[in-house]
């Protein structure tokens, strides 16, 4: 397996995309439901866990690239490779890989429960999910260039539906804000930990890397799309607190849908279904991304080609979407990923930096010899 990542020219992306992949992979199902998680945690501090949740994202994004940065053109299989061997670099890879396909499996689990609450209760989950694959696999066939020009497309369609928020702004209680300061440091660090779901995908900066034409400004944007990302979770999450007393929200799953349908347009009668069906533009680069990662990883290390995965990947995950419908286990597949993902991504990365940076300098040390 090379450990950097040959890429043709032809195939490059400018790295001004690479805001459009981070914020759109970052905005997806987690947002639905994040004030209800945040305020079980901070209350009306929440906003404060929110803000320690982006420094940390920044000092991660960081860290991420400071590792990148250490080899020509690697990503984070190769890396791992390179640092811990053929099989436990494959099985650390492995499980990156993993926890791309487990991210991507609640998005289809969550959305395919919103589709029966809000609009379709009889509906077959199996529907909704061949619906996803469809238009998944038909994105990742056209290559990484496709899905990113779809995220680009989409997030520019699907931008309005933050407008539909400003009707809830006119009945906000000031008072539910107050007092402030009140949430202890443990309680807001543990809803900073809370937004782990929301925040994860950006990891997949890990993979694109190596597809980046100016890699001098990955840093610059990576934070850019997480002010954004963070930016677009603190104003919902303020209208929420703000709009539903604290026992409305606590019962509430996806407090920004109902949000959402406080939007009234006289000559529509249920223009939730509109807003349901609209927020598949949110989800699919969603998946599209994800499900590329997956492939792609796989392709990396076991060098098993792009469309077999592909298809194979999104049959598991029909079929998974058939057995997860209740909302008792999609909430345990939700936490397990979040669980993954805190520690694959907000953790790991602070133990392979040292080590990365101890092999990069060993490394240039011999060649010096050498020479």
């Amino acid at each position: 397996m090379d450990i950097n990542v040959r890429v043709k020219p032809n195939l490059k992306i400018n790295t001004y995309y690479l805001f459009f992949i981070i914020t759109f992979i970052q905005i997806g199902v987690g947002l639905l439901g994040l004030p209800q998680i945040l305020y079980e945690h901070a209350r009306q501090d929440a906003w404060i866990s929110l803000l320690i949740g982006l420094v940390y994202l920044f000092i991660i994004m960081y860290v991420m690239v400071i590792i990148l940065r250490q080899y020509s053109n690697a990503d984070i299989l190769g890396i791992q490779v390179d640092i811990f061997g053929k099989w436990i670099g494959k099985f650390l890879g492995t499980i990156f890989i993993i926890h791309f396909a487990i991210a991507l499996f609640t998005i289809v689990i969550t959305y395919a429960q919103i589709i029966r609450v809000f609009m379709f209760p009889t509906l077959h989950p199996f529907v909704t999910g061949l619906l996803l694959a469809v238009l998944m696999i038909t994105g990742v066939l056209g290559g990484l260039k496709v899905i990113v020009g779809v995220t680009f497309v989409f997030f520019f369609s699907s931008i309005w539906l933050l407008l539909l928020l400003i009707p809830a702004t006119v009945h906000l209680d000031y008072t539910h804000y107050l007092p402030l300061f009140q949430a202890s440091l443990p309680e807001l660090l543990e809803g900073a930990r809370a937004t782990t779901y929301s925040y994860i995908g950006f990891e997949i900066l890990l993979l694109i890397f190596p597809f980046l034409e100016n890699k001098k400004t990955v840093l610059k944007t990576s934070l850019i799309s997480a002010v954004w990302t963070t930016m677009v979770l603190l104003i919902t999450t303020m209208i929420a607190i703000g709009f539903f007393s604290a026992e409305q929200l606590l019962r509430r799953d996806w407090s920004l849908l109902a949000l959402f349908k406080i939007a009234n347009i006289t000559f529509i009668e249920r223009f939730d279904f509109i807003l349901v069906a609209e927020w598949i533009m949110v989800l699919v680069p969603n998946m599209m991304l994800l499900m590329w990662a997956i492939t792609f990883g796989l392709k990396r290390l076991y060098r098993i080609p792009q469309k077999a995965t592909l298809y194979i990947s999104s049959i598991l995950i029909l079929i998974g979407s058939i057995m997860v419908t209740d909302h008792y286990s999609i909430q345990r597949v939700i936490n397990f990923s979040s669980q993954l993902g805190f520690w694959l991504i907000f953790v790991y990365p602070l133990v392979l930096l040292p080590i990365v940076l101890i092999k990069s300098h060993l490394r240039k040390k011999n060649r010096r010899i050498k020479a």
